[in-house]
């Protein structure tokens, strides 16, 4: 009986050895994985929300630390321009800029004296305004950036005396930028429609004549296009765009003028 109560006795403490090697075992942990360092560069980025017209502070920018696989070209790094903060501070927004985003100099212009307006106009554009209401600006929902078609309405004799004058309607301008609504060039709080008594416009210097011209025939509304479609519209306009001539009499003297359909 001693001698069974001694191989139990054995038998159990061998075992719990073995329980303990292979605890032991299962709880040490792994050799630690080799950290892979990326190389890195310290790029100017937005330190808050920047707005359209907004003077760039020092305050407005600061460096971060970026991958240097993800940095495009445009992006200013420490290493090549330590000074790029100064050099920008003072310059006006042309585009507005979020919290974290890169600076990026062409959504920057130097004012350099120069009024907002033509300090955010691109080079070769023009900024002309025309007179709108609630019934020829879509209702208020034409908003700065949007784009529009600018649409002439006007009468004209009919050749039959005896039937009213007929009203021709074209577009004269299409695809076209809008720049401001009055002197609002930026969307405020999240609004949805702006009703406002000018539009201003950014046109090339050939369409500012146009529009000009097109004024003193008769009325003018702006059609707001689709986000969707910009582009594509571009590319329709340039390719099949016609111009038509039309003889204006005034004080009996004619002169002839071009509108762009």
């Amino acid at each position: 009986m001693n001698r069974a109560r001694f191989v139990v006795l054995a038998i159990a403490i061998v075992a719990g050895g073995i329980a303990a090697y292979l605890a032991s075992g299962s709880d040490s942990a792994p050799p630690p994985a080799a950290v892979v360092q990326l190389p890195t560069v310290d790029v100017l980025v937005a330190k808050s929300d920047i707005a359209v017209g907004q003077t760039v502070t020092p305050e407005d920018m600061q460096w971060q630390t970026w991958p240097a696989a993800t940095v495009s070209n445009s992006f200013i790094r420490r290493s090549e321009r330590p000074d790029a903060a100064k050099e920008i501070t003072g310059s006006i927004a042309r585009y507005s800029f979020i919290a974290g985003e890169p600076i990026r100099e062409p959504k920057l212009i130097k004012a350099n004296g120069s009024g907002f307006m033509a300090a955010i106009l691109p080079s070769g554009m023009r900024a002309v305004s025309t007179e709108i209401s609630p019934e020829t600006g879509a209702g208020g929902f034409i908003l700065p950036n949007d784009r529009v078609d600018v649409i002439l309405s006007r009468r004209v004799k009919n050749p039959n005396p005896a039937q009213p004058d007929l009203v021709v309607t074209e577009i004269v301008l299409a695809n076209i930028r809008v720049l401001a609504i009055d002197q609002a060039p930026k969307e405020k709080d999240g609004q949805n429609s702006v009703i406002g008594k000018t539009a201003t416009l950014e046109l090339k210097p050939e369409q500012s004549l146009v529009l000009s011209q097109a004024r003193q025939l008769g009325t003018l509304s702006l059609a707001l296009r689709s986000i969707a479609d910009v582009n594509q519209v571009e590319l329709i306009d340039d390719h099949s765009r016609q111009r038509a001539s039309i003889n204006v009499v005034r004080y009996g003297v004619t002169n002839s003028m071009t509108i762009q359909k």
